[in-house]
This record gives structure tokens, sequence and C-alpha cells, in this order.
């Protein structure tokens, strides 16, 4: 991606997030994931993946952090989204993010409508690798995010299989 394609993009979605409410710490945030979002890209999948959609999606992904910081955040984002008129596969990336996804009988549990957050094309999942690996606004590593996922959840909640196994496939591990 040109580097100018790479500044209107990044004042476009900066400017979505300002409009919705968002605080400057998930802009600061979302800033980070999604250049990291764009090194895992260009290291792991170059040339195999929209990379445009993936920095957008990076960018867009805690939308929803203007109206909740619950796990609902990812699926508030996506409504945002859609009301912006913002594309279905911007949307997605934004309802997959959470985690390494959710599946429809954990959001039925947590509140959520029972529908699968899995994230599933590799823009998706690449989005939310990304955000696994950053807290706040700096770098993590995935033992870091699993042992931070092991303390908050319990050392056999699925989410910490899945996390690893998208960080694996992501990685080129699998």
């Amino acid at each position: 991606m040109e580097e100018e394609t790479k500044k209107e993009i990044s004042r476009e979605c900066i400017g979505l997030l300002r409009a919705v409410g968002c605080d400057e710490g998930v802009i600061k945030h979302c800033i980070a994931v999604a250049e990291l979002a764009l090194e895992i890209t260009h290291h792991q999948h170059y040339g195999t993946v929209d990379e445009e959609l993936i920095f957008r999606g990076a960018l867009l992904h805690d939308i929803g952090r203007a109206q909740s910081h619950g796990i609902d955040h990812g699926f508030v984002g996506g409504e945002i989204a859609r009301e912006l008129g913002l594309e279905e596969s911007i949307v997605r990336i934004i309802q997959r993010h959470v985690g390494a996804g959710i599946t429809a009988e954990e959001a039925k549990e947590t509140g959520l409508p029972s529908v699968d957050f899995m994230p599933e094309t590799m823009e998706e999942k690449i989005v939310a690798h990304a955000d696994n690996l950053i807290d706040g606004g700096r770098r993590t590593s995935i033992e870091n995010a699993i042992s931070d996922l092991k303390a908050k959840l319990g050392d056999s909640h699925p989410s910490i299989k899945r996390t690893i196994a998208l960080h694996k496939e992501v990685m080129g591990e699998a």
C-alpha cells in the first residue's frame, strides 16, 4: 500500500472514531493494532490478502468502544459501522475481532445475539490476532497475551486454545 493511501485511510478512519466518540486511548490502541496488522501482512501474507481491508478494519476494530467497553463492543461496533454505511467486510472484522472469536453458544451466554462471531477470512484473523498482541498502545508477546487470558478467564477457557491456534495459523506455524 502506498504511503499516501495509508495516510488517507488513517485520516478517514481516525475521523470516524472521533466522530462517534472514541477516546484518544482507544484511537492510540487502534493505530497500534493497524500497524502490527500491516507488519504481519507483509511478513506472512504479502500479496495473498486485502491489505487495505486489513488496515481499515484494524483502525476501526474498536469503534464500538465509543458505547461499550464490555465483551459486546465488537457487536456494538459492527452495528455502528452498518449505520455509517461501511462495507460488510469491515463490519465482519469489527464483529469478529474479540479474542480469537466468540462462538454462537458463548455469545448467547454473554447476552449477545446467538450468532457465530468467529473470524473466518484471513483478513479477519490477522486483525483479531494483532489486537491480541497489543496491550493498550504497546506490543506484547503471545505468551503474555495467553497469560493475561488465563488470569481473566481461567486456565481451561476455550478461548485460550483458540488464541493459540489463531496465532499459529496467522503466523504460519500451523
